[in-house]
């Protein structure tokens, strides 16, 4: 099965969006929207699948795919907010806690070379963790 991306950005009003990009190779697009990131990635999960019901209902094909999410900055850190603090993610990357949390509130946006710099960091976290055993 296909595997297409799925952006999730907040925007300036501070709601979610979650959308496919244009350049995924197929006949439809889906949009989702919500208060939260959650809200947005059910919203457009949702919809998804009300397309898909609508299309077989019809007798159309439809092809399924799976998502991969990927997060602007600001919307990573409020998704997960509840499981990386900015202290912790501060120890992680090198990132000050007081930047990222410029970033959640719109003040500041972070570049691309500090974006890249967080990514790396919480995958080979992500590396770290996939490799934990306990006893």
């Amino acid at each position: 099965m296909k595997r297409v991306r799925v952006f999730i950005e907040r925007g300036k009003d501070g709601t979610y969006g979650a959308y496919m990009p244009d350049d995924n190779g197929l006949s439809y697009g889906v949009i989702g929207e919500g208060a939260t990131a959650a809200e947005a990635i059910d919203d457009f999960k949702s919809v998804y699948n009300g397309m898909k019901e609508k299309a077989i209902a019809r007798g159309r094909e439809f092809e399924e795919v799976n998502f991969a999410f990927s997060y602007d900055l600001s919307s990573f850190l409020v998704y997960y907010a509840d499981l990386i603090t900015y202290r912790g993610l501060s120890k992680l990357t090198g990132v000050s806690a007081a930047q990222l949390s410029q970033y959640v509130s719109g003040y500041r946006t972070p570049s691309p070379k500090t974006t890249a710099k967080i990514q790396a960091a919480l995958h080979a976290f992500g590396q770290e963790l996939t490799q934990l055993q306990l006893i």
